[in-house]
């Protein structure tokens, strides 16, 4: 098989560096990075083929605004309300098991979504992969807070960021292909026989991504998963566990890990002076982040009358965009803080929802992708740090269980807003009303620090 030859020789050059003694690594740590690596790459196939086009699906199937916003404020309202009894649950389990378990479960929605098409009628559909969503975002919460203790159990320290590191390109660089093939294949099949295929490419792609967390399983048998290992910042962007489908996004179901202590962490007290105005201005980014999520889509469909292809084209040159600016975030890094980093990356970002707006043709959705990726790449990178930065490390939990809050209310209420926006005055002005608000929010976040 082609891509397995592929991906072999890859991962054999990022597992063992030119010149690099393979005794360095111990063949233990060696067999996990290899199952880490397959996992993302299969995992990538998922993600550029049902996972990106489950949204142009419904929206060609008749998806009202308010049905679009359902499907991306939905998972965070369960991730919201079963991520405390997740994280107690997990305290009494093993990690690897719980981590295989959980990907089995969560995704046997990919095979009900390759089976539903032309099943049920267009509406009937639409709801049928509303629930399927909401249904399965339940053990998906599980899989993310579990993967990510399972990773801190599996890798060292020291390994760490050269593994993320290749979990991150690597998802990228095999979305980016499925993207297109996808597209592709779209555009060439007719509509119903196009998506029963992709979504069975996803299906594919997350038997074989479990089929390597199967291999994990035995990862920390000799003890229960630990409540610090659930809360670990493992800076690897390539987890699993998130089931939204947007094309800018910050996992929330794993960003509430704090509260997995089971205690109260919201204390008013923290907001007092400069960090209660950053986490507003934060909550007003990621508001206007999710308000045109919706939108998108819609826009797409029924306005630009883009094909299946051109949408691909757009979704593959965005996240390449992100990950050339990801490689480059380095250097960004050495001349500009992370509040300047942020602030400049938000502002930039305004740009691409009020572009889209206008992105009626191939070559400007192609202009409006890489600015938006670019600028995507360096708030990715920085947002995560400046935080930190404003959270004193004695107290860091009850700092971010606030910007927690903030963010899971930002994306229920943003994605919600978008679609009666939608409904109400438009697509086109909701698309420009997010520019707006992302653009007073990098000016706050540079004001307020």
């Amino acid at each position: 098989m082609i891509l397995q030859t592929v991906l072999t020789s890859m991962f054999r050059t990022l597992l063992f560096r030119p010149g690099q003694n393979k005794s360095v690594v111990p063949d233990e740590l060696r067999a996990y990075f290899s199952h880490l690596y397959w996992d993302v790459a299969w995992f990538g196939i998922v993600a550029g083929s049902s996972q990106a086009f489950l949204g142009v699906y419904v929206a060609r199937l008749g998806a009202t605004p308010l049905q679009m916003g359902l499907l991306n404020a939905g998972p965070a309202l369960v991730g919201l309300l079963f991520t405390m009894p997740a994280g107690l649950w997990l305290q009494r389990q093993r990690v690897g098991r719980a981590v295989f378990w959980s990907a089995a479960v969560s995704r046997i929605q990919f095979l009900l979504w390759a089976l539903l098409p032309g099943l049920l009628p267009a509406q009937g559909q639409v709801w049928s992969f509303l629930a399927l969503v909401l249904l399965f975002t339940i053990p998906a919460t599980v899989l993310a807070i579990s993967f990510n203790a399972m990773y801190a159990a599996a890798v060292p320290v020291e390994y760490r960021g050269q593994v993320a590191g290749t979990r991150n390109a690597l998802l990228a660089l095999v979305y980016v292909v499925t993207s297109l093939v996808s597209g592709w294949l779209l555009n060439t099949l007719p509509m119903t026989l196009g998506y029963q295929v992709i979504f069975g490419l996803g299906c594919l792609g997350a038997a074989m991504s479990t089929y390597h967390l199967w291999h994990l399983r035995r990862v920390n048998t000799e003890s229960i998963l630990e409540p610090e290992k659930i809360r670990t910042s493992i800076g690897d962007l390539a987890r699993p566990g998130d089931s939204r489908m947007t094309g800018m996004n910050l996992r929330t179901n794993v960003g509430l890990r704090v509260f997995s202590r089971g205690v109260n962490l919201l204390r008013f007290e923290v907001l007092r002076g400069s960090y209660g105005k950053v986490v507003a201005a934060f909550f007003v980014f990621h508001f206007a982040q999710f308000l045109p999520i919706p939108v998108f889509p819609l826009f797409w469909v029924d306005v630009a009358q883009f094909s299946d292809w051109e949408i691909g084209i757009g979704t593959a040159v965005f996240h390449s965009a992100v990950l050339m600016g990801s490689l480059q975030f380095v250097r960004l890094a050495r001349r500009w803080d992370n509040r300047r980093l942020t602030a400049i990356s938000t502002l930039l970002l305004s740009a691409y929802p009020l572009l889209a707006a206008f992105s009626v043709d191939v070559p400007l959705l192609v202009v409006t992708s890489v600015l938006g990726g670019l600028a995507w790449s360096v708030t990715a990178g920085s947002l995560g740090n400046y935080l930190l930065e404003q959270a004193p490390e004695g107290d860091r939990p009850a700092y971010l269980a606030w910007y927690n809050l903030a963010l899971n209310a930002a994306v229920l209420t943003g994605s919600l807003s978008g679609s009666f926006l939608a409904e109400w005055v438009g697509l086109v002005p909701t698309l420009l009303l997010a520019a707006a608000l992302r653009a007073l929010s990098g000016i706050a976040l540079w004001r307020w620090h």
